[in-house]
């Protein structure tokens, strides 16, 4: 009959939550007691109890007929209902592990905690010295308690030698085999499961808002990108912890799925349960984690069982000589532009000149054979040291260090020496230019040394580009603050339309052509005509160079570094 009573009493349990029903209901079996345990917590600590005290009464007689784990799985499930202080103190009486989730988020007023922490134990008390919300008369009752709550037990060394221990062996019940590779199952059954669901969510709300309500907006500054990170997977190779950077774009991810990509060794390692060494590792998205990592890991095991259990690894951004894709946007730097034209340009002055001391038999009586070999190397080197300057300007450019100093050119004389220094390409390449040189005292306003190197670029340009019996003509006119310079476009260039002058880098474009290519000349042109304070205009019938004409006000310094 007793036995039949019980059963109704937890039936009676399971339909009717009232206070009396559940006091009522038989406590004497060990079942009994398990069921009446976890609904009185449940309705102490969501507030439904009429009468608190009798109730918590009930619960600190039949506690040690509960077992740690019932107790734990309460402890847990009414932690995030706000509690009572009765409660909170039943709880906090208890274990450190059953005790730590009902200490830890439990919300009461300074009385109550100045009442409760002198029954607590001291490892109660311990956990409570971790929270930092607790009212500032609470913390002072805990400081008060000095260096004794942090004492260690001491041992009884009080042993009577006379007295013989007898120690008795215990016979273990033998661990049931579990596959070493198989991952640990999971139970999902556990008391309360759906009262600590709905506790999570109305605690969630709390802290967070409405469910209802759109999340709340990031901050779209970039993040800095973290150079290493330390992580924990369980047995499915789900990232479970993470060390050294933001805890959102890993925590959850699987590898190899989602946002976190991975390569061949990785996916054949965690077949084999092998260690994991210099894998690549992919996180997508724009936070600090994002990027390429190479990641080594060691798989785990269970001590007891050998079951594998997930791996424990790091990762660090790969250097450089260990990415598989190409660097974009890799070059020389401009110091080492600088560096490669100062180490040219000092042997081709010593050979220039060696070759004009023989052209000019200053050592002596040359041969004519000679003479004419020394005159064809120094217009050679001539042509190189042209191109080491103009390597050496578009450095200085990249670099903002090209230093133009300001002045007046004056437009006629200038195109009258251009033209005589390209006398023997014109002839070479059977072509004539005619020079408009515009209206008297036209001039531009910049550095003479700049400006005359746009100009001699621009007219060897053409007139290596030209054939034999063409006629190119040579316009300077001043269109209001600004002097244009407009060079007919040779028949070699009709082909061309508009930029694409610009990709003729790698052209040959026969004997006298330009020898860092005609693109390069009209980059470096344009560039350093933008630098002036004009620019560079490519048209179907003639270049078209503008810079700013000397004006009666002052002109001020157009580029510095």
């Amino acid at each position: 009959m007793r036995s039949i009573a019980s059963f109704m009493g937890v039936l009676v349990l399971r339909f009717d939550d009232s206070l009396d029903t559940v006091l009522g209901a038989d406590m004497a079996t060990p079942f009994g007691a398990q069921s009446a345990w976890r609904q009185l917590t449940d309705l102490v600590g969501r507030g439904r109890a009429a009468d608190v005290a009798e109730a918590v009464t009930r619960l600190r007689s039949i506690r040690a007929m509960v077992p740690a784990p019932v107790r734990s799985a309460s402890a847990r499930s009414v932690a995030f209902a706000a509690p009572p202080a009765a409660l909170v103190r039943l709880f906090g009486e208890d274990e450190p592990s059953i005790a730590a989730p009902v200490l830890s988020t439990a919300i009461l007023d300074a009385d109550d905690w100045l009442a409760m922490i002198p029954e607590l134990p001291a490892a109660s008390r311990s956990l409570l010295r971790h929270r930092r919300d607790l009212p500032a008369r609470a913390v002072r009752a805990l400081d008060s308690y000095g260096a004794a709550d942090f004492a260690l037990p001491q041992p009884d060394t009080r042993v009577d030698v006379s007295v013989e221990l007898e120690l008795e062996l215990v016979t273990l019940a033998p661990v049931a085999p579990v596959a070493a590779n198989d991952p640990a199952p999971v139970d999902p059954t556990g008391p309360f499961a759906i009262a600590e669901l709905v506790a999570r969510l109305d605690a969630y709300q709390r802290d967070h808002g409405d469910l209802n309500t759109p999340p709340r907006k990031l901050d779209d500054a970039p993040a800095i990108p973290a150079e290493h990170f330390c992580f924990e997977t369980d047995a499915s190779g789900t990232i479970r912890w993470v060390d050294g950077v933001p805890r959102e774009p890993l925590i959850g991810m699987m590898l190899g799925a989602g946002p976190v990509r991975v390569d061949g060794v990785v996916s054949g390692a965690f077949r084999r349960r092998a260690p994991i060494a210099n894998a690549r590792l992919v996180v997508a998205g724009q936070s600090a984690a994002s990027g390429d990592w190479q990641v080594s890991a060691t798989p785990a095991f269970d001590t007891i069982n050998g079951r594998f259990t997930g791996y424990r690894g790091v990762a660090r951004r790969p250097r450089m000589d260990e990415r598989a894709e190409p660097v974009r946007g890799a070059r020389p730097a401009a110091e080492a532009f600088r560096a490669l034209v100062h180490e040219l340009r000092t042997p081709t002055n010593a050979i220039s000149g060696f070759a004009e001391m023989i052209e000019a038999q200053v050592l002596g009586p040359a041969p004519d054979v000679y003479r004419e070999r020394a005159a064809a190397i120094r217009g050679n080197t001539r042509e190189l040291l042209d191109a080491i300057e103009d390597v050496d300007t578009a450095a200085r450019l990249d670099q903002n260090a090209l230093m133009l100093r300001p002045g007046v050119i004056a437009i006629a004389p200038m195109l009258s020496r251009a033209a005589a220094d390209l006398e023997p390409l014109m002839r070479l390449r059977g072509a004539v230019v005619d020079l408009d040189r515009g209206p008297a005292g036209l001039g531009v306003a910049g550095d003479e040394i700049a400006v005359t190197r746009i100009v001699n670029r621009l007219l060897s340009l053409v007139i290596s580009a030209s054939t034999a019996g063409e006629r190119l003509t040579v316009r300077a006119m001043q269109e209001g603050d600004t002097m244009a310079l407009a060079i007919d476009r040779p028949r070699a260039f009709a082909a061309l339309p508009g930029d694409a002058l610009f990709a003729l880098d790698s052209e040959d474009q026969g004997e006298g052509a330009i020898l860092l290519g005609a693109g390069f000349a009209l980059r470096l042109a344009r560039r350093l005509a933008v630098e002036l304070g004009g620019g560079l205009a490519i048209g179907e019938d003639c270049l078209t160079l503008r810079l700013p004409a000397a004006l009666d006000h002052d002109v001020g310094q157009l580029s510095s570094n």
